[in-house]
């Protein structure tokens, strides 16, 4: 059953299937058309907020570009340890010394959202929430890094796979790690009249 019903055209401008899967558990209806554009690194000295919104504007404007008069969807999700931006890892190798260097510690997960309406109004945030892991021994880490699951996910894990086991708790939006805080992007949805709860008889 669903819990909204959409009301104007959506792009979701990712290919993310867990992104489509958060947005379709509540109902909505939507088009998936990823972004094309090449992701820049970050600046020296960017903050990773800043740079996971305008890798989300990136996105989301390029895919507003081939669908007028619809509201596009954008995200990019990002981990951040120290100030250092951990993106997907290069190898199985680089993925080991990502998850080690994260264990028996916090990082953020930032997620930049941009959404740009039919008629071409942009609103952009990020959202974080701290992850704390365990303080894991290398042969889990080399399993968990065997199992092909951190190939393509920033920080090497995946909260919503067998990479749970890694995290001892988190603070703030569990669907954020995913690699969309679906409570947040509702509300701008609702904002916009793009979306409505069902109204039960």
């Amino acid at each position: 059953m669903k819990i909204y019903n959409t009301l104007k055209s959506l792009v979701l401008g990712s290919g993310s299937p867990r992104r489509e899967e958060l947005l379709s558990s509540i109902g909505l209806k939507f088009k998936i058309d990823p972004a094309t554009c090449d992701e820049p690194p970050a600046r020296a000295g960017q903050l990773p907020e800043d740079y996971a919104i305008e890798m989300a504007l990136m996105k989301a404007r390029n895919v507003a570009a081939s669908n007028p008069q619809t509201i596009v969807i954008g995200a990019d999700t990002i981990v951040a340890c120290d100030m250092n931006i951990l993106g997907k890892p290069s190898d199985k190798t680089n993925a080991i010394e990502t998850l080690k260097s994260l264990c028996g510690r916090s990082h953020k997960v930032i997620t930049g959202c941009a959404i740009i309406s039919e008629n071409g109004e942009e609103t952009s945030y990020a959202v974080t929430t701290e992850v704390e892991f365990i303080n894991c021994d290398e042969a889990a880490i080399k399993a968990y890094v065997a199992t092909g699951e951190p190939d393509d996910k920033a920080g090497s894990y995946a909260i919503q796979g067998q990479g749970a086991f890694l995290v001892k708790g988190i603070c703030g939006s569990y669907t954020n790690v995913v690699g969309l805080p679906l409570a947040r992007i509702m509300e701008s949805l609702i904002s916009i009249g793009a979306v409505s709860p069902v109204i039960s008889e």
